[in-house]
């Protein structure tokens, strides 16, 4: 969602933005915000569970690391 709108772009002569740029630029914070939020409940949910199970094992631990990828490449 938030790859689909555009960048806010910088007057390079004053350094001035627009009300509306500055808007964009604020939403597409916000957006990345939640996500890394909800990226990282989610490894917490992850890190909580418990199991003997050596499959769901790998399952979580796969998906810790998938996660935490994504974590990494969001800064």
């Amino acid at each position: 969602m938030a790859k689909s709108r555009k960048q806010p772009k910088i007057d390079n002569g004053s350094g001035f933005i627009s009300e509306d740029e500055r808007r964009l630029a604020e939403q597409l914070r916000t957006v990345r915000e939640r996500q890394k939020q909800a990226l990282i409940l989610q490894r917490v949910n992850i890190l909580s569970q418990t199991t003997s199970q050596p499959a769901r094992r790998v399952a979580l631990e796969a998906a810790l690391s998938q996660i935490e990828g994504q974590i990494q490449a969001m800064g």
